[in-house]
């Protein structure tokens, strides 16, 4: 989203004073590496839970960019790091699991290279078309638009290997359809592009298209969230319209270096838990789109795994390749 939208290896005894100085953590200030640009989602959320946990604290906790290579560059600059918790890395899904499936050649791993402490926050992405280029006010009336005969049908998304990206080639591949993909920089192009017409439809992240959904600029087709989602109470989801198991999420993960030891994993992960629930976070984020995960340090393991093999999945079935 941009920013006009959003605004373990535990050795089996440790020293005493080793386990004291983690359950004091922290003790002097903690960096969060973004592994991309100011006013990414990641960014946006990393600096509201920064603000909430130093307020906690009160030691500073500041957020440091370091974008390139899909977030390879800030990923590998946090693998290099002590495994002392004053350096983190809140990063989305394509860091933690989608580059693995795209990116034979990519330079670390997030499954063994990684301290995984969270699943931080999700939001579903949302079909949305431009009615204009392409008259139908349902998922029915999209296929037969798309299945007609010499149909030149293409869609816009926020990057090759991008959430948006990969959901719109599952949606692709479940309905037998052909469309033409369209990378850009970013979200804010992406929906530009739709808008002027230039594609005919989008997935998007629902927060960051809700105001041209409010302003009926696009039209919402259906949403790939578990259940109809309060922002879009008239929208129906993926699964309803007769797509089985399309539910997909586009989510953000806390981490850090290999090997912090557990109970500073733990303290870590009390530590942004509560900052992502302070009130004032969770509900400016959840008008955003966001739904506080906050998971457990092995839910996100496991979380992370299944994710990695279901877009491996998708990424053969379609023949995708960025490298």
């Amino acid at each position: 989203m941009n920013r006009r939208t959003l605004l373990q290896a535990l050795p089996l005894a440790m020293p005493a004073g080793a386990a004291l100085a983690q359950s004091d953590w922290p003790t002097r200030a903690v960096t969060i590496i973004v592994p991309f640009a100011p006013g990414s989602s990641s960014d946006i959320i990393a600096r509201a839970m920064a603000q909430a946990m130093q307020a906690a604290t009160g030691r500073p906790v500041t957020v440091e960019n370091r974008p390139g290579a899909t977030g390879e560059v800030g990923a590998r600059q946090v693998i290099r790091s002590a495994p002392d918790g004053y350096t983190l890395m809140h990063a989305p899904i394509s860091t933690w699991a989608i580059n693995v499936a795209l990116r034979p050649n990519l330079g670390y791993d997030p499954l063994t290279q990684l301290t995984r402490i969270m699943q931080t926050v999700r939001t579903p992405n949302v079909l949305v078309i431009n009615s204009g280029a392409l008259p139908a006010n349902d998922l029915a009336g999209v296929l037969a638009w798309l299945r007609a005969p010499r149909r030149n049908a293409s869609y816009s998304t926020s990057g090759a290997g991008s959430s948006d990206h990969l959901t719109m080639e599952m949606f692709r591949q479940a309905t037998n359809t052909d469309i033409t993909h369209i990378p850009f920089q970013g979200g804010a192009p992406a929906t530009t592009a739709l808008l002027q017409g230039t594609v005919q439809l989008s997935f998007q992240n629902l927060g960051s298209i809700m105001p041209q959904i409010a302003e009926g600029r696009v039209r919402p087709i259906l949403i790939t969230s578990e259940a109809r989602s309060p922002l879009l109470p008239q929208v129906p989801t993926a699964v309803e319209l007769g797509l089985p198991d399309f539910v997909v999420y586009s989510w953000q993960g806390f981490g850090g270096p290999p090997a912090m030891p557990a109970p500073l994993v733990e303290r870590v992960h009390a530590v942004a838990a509560a900052g992502l629930r302070a009130p004032a976070v969770a509900g400016r984020l959840g008008e955003l789109g966001f739904e506080i995960v906050a998971s457990s340090p092995a839910q996100f393991a496991a979380f992370q795994a299944s994710e990695i093999a279901r877009w491996q999945r998708v990424v053969r079935a379609g023949n995708i390749t960025v490298d």
